[in-house]
């Protein structure tokens, strides 16, 4: 799951920049052309205005509906000098966008129209003023080029979708194929665990043996009436603790063993701390002897505390 998310934050940034950089490109590679266009007007609405007595061709200057390049020239008063018109279906737009000019010279924006039955359009313009003098002064022409470029940004969109569409097969084909790796992964990982946990079930009941032939021992000699010396009865009677404790902690390792749980569960009883304390000293007396450490133990008082004893 936490791959799959990954993947699925990766996918979703992966597309938006792709997306970004496409329509970047569609519109770097268009505003190069239009100001590219808008200059060749340009140059050529002021060789006309030096040359006045030139016949312009309507036939060549009135272009076909079906091209999507487009240029309007207007003088000062806003009347239209020459022409290559635009799909009528777009040019009333356009001339609004034109009458409400206030792009500054050489810049490309976009402009988006919604057509009644829903078709959305896109058109890219930009302006440029005419060089040069006519009649003795400056011009005052305002060159305006476009190009319907719904074509371009409809193909972009497809393109994102189809994108994004053979990028979430992937990623449910990556997740099946990770799944499916991830669990023969897990195969020796469980073989290992169970191992583990067999060999923990086996020792701690082949432990259970040994000890309970030491505590029946330790009974024993507990009961033996020759046995008069207080010190051997206290070393018997701390055998016979130790073996308990013994005991205790293999049970409790064959219960891991047998069952899932991460760890035992306390098991919290009230008990006399002091009295734990004195038993602790007294079975480390032997060790400290050999180590010729001195312990001192002092009169505790009784303290009862809340606790796991055997733990």
């Amino acid at each position: 799951m936490l791959y799959s998310l990954v993947m699925i934050v990766f996918l979703v940034l992966i597309l938006f920049v792709m997306h970004r950089s496409m329509e970047w490109s569609i519109t770097s590679e268009q505003a190069r052309e239009l100001l590219d266009t808008a200059e060749n007007v340009s140059d050529a609405q002021n060789y006309m205005n030096q040359h006045p007595e030139l016949v312009i061709d309507d036939s060549v200057v009135y272009k076909s509906t079906n091209d999507r390049l487009f240029f309007y020239v207007f003088d000062g008063d806003g009347r239209l000098l020459n022409f290559s018109r635009a799909s009528f279906r777009i040019e009333p737009f356009i001339l609004d966008v034109m009458q409400d000019w206030n792009l500054p010279e050489g810049e490309v924006s976009v402009y988006t129209k919604s057509g009644e039955n829903g078709h959305v359009s896109k058109i890219m313009m930009t302006a440029k003023h005419v060089s040069g003098t006519w009649n003795g002064a400056r011009t005052g022409q305002t060159v305006y080029v476009g190009k319907d470029v719904t074509a371009m940004y409809n193909g972009m969109e497809k393109s994102t979708y189809a994108l994004a569409i053979v990028g979430v097969v992937a990623l449910l084909i990556a997740t099946a194929v990770g799944h499916i790796l991830s669990g023969k992964a897990m195969v020796p990982l469980k073989a290992a665990y169970e191992k583990q946990r067999q060999f923990a079930a086996d020792a701690s009941h082949e432990l259970r043996t040994p000890l309970a032939v030491v505590m029946a021992s330790a009974e024993l000699l507990q009961n033996d009436p020759s046995i008069q010396s207080p010190f051997l009865k206290q070393v018997i009677e701390d055998v016979r603790d130790e073996v308990k404790k013994m005991t205790k902690l293999v049970s409790d390792l064959l219960v891991v063993a047998r069952s899932d749980n991460k760890a035992l569960k306390l098991k919290l009883q009230k008990f006399d701390l002091s009295g734990l304390l004195e038993q602790t000293s007294r079975l480390m007396q032997p060790l400290a002897d050999q180590k010729h450490i001195t312990l001192n133990t002092y009169n505790l008082e009784k303290t009862e505390i809340q606790a796991d004893e055997q733990k």
